[in-house]
C-alpha cells in the first residue's frame, strides 16, 4: 500500500508545482489555494508511505520522480525544453529509481 501512496504523493506535489507557476506569486486565489492543497496532501500521503517504505528510498523516489514529471510537463505547456545534459541528467534519475526498486535491500517488495 506504501507505494500507492507514493505515487499520491508524487501526484499531488506535481499538481501543486504546477499551480505554483499558474498562481505568480500567489497572486492569484485559485492557483495559489489548489497550491496549499496540493502540497498538504502530498506530505499526507508521504507521511503514510513513511509508515511501511524507508524514508531514504521514499524520498528519492519522490523527488526524482517529480523532478522528471514535473520537466516533462513544463515542457509542454510551457515550452520550457530540457536541454541535452538535462535530459540526461533526468534519465539517470528515473534509471536511479529503477535500480532503487529492482536491487535495493531496503525496498519492501
Amino acid at each position: 500500500m506504501g507505494y500507492w501512496y507514493l505515487a499520491l504523493a508524487i501526484g499531488s506535489e506535481v499538481i501543486a508545482t504546477m499551480a505554483l507557476k499558474e498562481s505568480d506569486g500567489f497572486s492569484h486565489a485559485t492557483s495559489s489555494t489548489v497550491c496549499v492543497i496540493g502540497y498538504a496532501a502530498a506530505f499526507y500521503f508521504l507521511s503514510l508511505v513513511l509508515k511501511t517504505v524507508p524514508i531514504g528510498v521514499a524520498y528519492a523516489i519522490w523527488a526524482g520522480m517529480g523532478i522528471v514529471l514535473i520537466a516533462a510537463i513544463s515542457a509542454v505547456l510551457y515550452e520550457e525544453t530540457p536541454d541535452f545534459p538535462a535530459l540526461i541528467g533526468m534519465f539517470l534519475i528515473i534509471l536511479g529509481v529503477i535500480i532503487i526498486n529492482v536491487f535495493s535491500k531496503t525496498v519492501g517488495h
